[in-house]
């Protein structure tokens, strides 16, 4: 069997087991002349055990493990660079926040933002290197876009994160959510392949479906797609604006995902999986902030089960944008408590490096000493 995506890592001789899925690796052991079982011990090895090299792997056949060497290679994501806030930084975030510069097995590099909060330790995971949807105000859609991640992509940027969450304060990631660099819905066979992984109860590292945010644009068949899989995770819905004409402008997939048709699939969801969704939105001064941008909004969002978390926008190099006014902003919450919403204002973490909503683009923030031998 050839490796998926074969080429892809061209300079190394041999393909990367951990480009195959769980089902794939049946399919590698069945071609080695294994029963099936195997697979699921090799999966283990690599996601829960965290094995570099097949000799590790003590409880398969020490045949198995010379025809895996012999044919297949282990290369997982790497941390190149770290940015974190500084002391003067303290008082404004809660706890600093740190951003990861992560290389991929190819040598792309992708974003993670690991943030702690109280109690609470969240992962900000990527899902694409780069992003093709080219968000007005996102930093991510303006590098452009490489390629989907493998779900041990994925994966081992949690697992990297939560080294360094052990090795920071001893702590355990707590939540995880995909809000960091690309669109999850146009990745979503791996997406919840990482799910899955994430959430198995017998492995080292689990967490409950229900402690993982799927972030989406509005792509209605991926929402779709999402709400008859099964999967209890959460889902936000990033609108930024309930009037479409503007919608189009700061996110061009919305002229082929219009407010009337994401209303349906957010309505659907609900239905299908008794969950409510977050609507996302991001206030930009003298863009999505007036009045009646907040009416628009609350008719929107009165047709479904949802809450709506409001968010700074948060200034990205060369574009004109600005947060919108503290008095703007409260004038915007009360319209839309005064409509019978749930709504959070959530003050945005990690914008002083770069690491906040929007700001993802592979650059490394300040303070960002080497990690290459990580």
């Amino acid at each position: 069997m050839t490796a998926p995506n074969e080429g892809m890592d061209a300079p190394h001789a041999l393909p990367n087991i951990k480009e195959f899925t769980r089902e794939q690796l049946g399919a590698v052991v069945a071609g080695l002349g294994e029963p099936k079982f195997r697979a699921d011990q090799l999966h283990r090895w690599l996601y829960s055990q965290g094995a570099s090299d097949f000799d590790s792997m003590s409880s398969i056949s020490a045949s198995l493990r010379r025809k895996l060497s012999s044919a297949y290679d282990i290369r997982s994501v790497k941390i190149e660079s770290v940015a974190c806030g500084t002391p003067g930084q303290a008082a404004e975030e809660e706890s600093p926040t740190v951003k990861y510069l992560l290389r991929l097995p190819d040598d792309e590099l992708v974003e993670s933002v690991l943030i702690p909060s109280g109690e609470r330790i969240t992962a900000c995971v990527s899902s694409q290197a780069g992003c093709p949807l080219q968000c007005e105000f996102c930093a991510t859609g303006h590098m452009g876009f490489r390629r989907n991640l493998h779900a041990s992509e994925i994966t081992d940027q949690v697992y990297a994160l939560q080294d360094e969450a052990a090795l920071q304060s001893g702590g355990r990631i707590t939540n995880i959510v995909f809000m960091g660099m690309g669109e999850p819905l146009l990745n979503l066979q791996n997406v919840m392949e990482a799910v899955a992984t994430l959430t198995a109860k017998d492995y080292r590292f689990s967490i409950a479906e229900k402690r993982i945010t799927i972030s989406t644009v509005g792509l209605v068949p991926g929402i779709e797609r999402l709400a008859s899989s099964g999967l209890k995770t959460k889902l936000a819905v990033s609108l930024h604006s309930a009037d479409q004409e503007l919608r189009e402008r700061l996110m061009p997939v919305a002229r082929q995902y219009p407010l009337e048709d994401l209303g349906k699939a957010i309505d659907a969801y609900n239905r299908m999986t008794g969950l409510p969704v977050t609507l996302v939105y991001m206030l930009i001064d003298g863009v999505n902030d007036s009045p009646g941008d907040a009416r628009k909004l609350a008719r929107f969002a009165k047709r479904f089960l949802c809450k709506i978390n409001l968010i700074d926008y948060n200034s990205i190099v060369n574009f004109q944008f600005r947060p919108a006014h503290t008095d703007t902003r409260n004038t915007f919450v009360r319209q839309l408590l005064d409509n019978g919403l749930i709504v959070t204002v959530r003050k945005s973490q990690g914008a002083a490096i770069n690491a906040a909503c929007g700001q993802l683009a592979t650059r490394p923030g300040p303070t960002a000493p080497n990690r290459s031998n990580h």
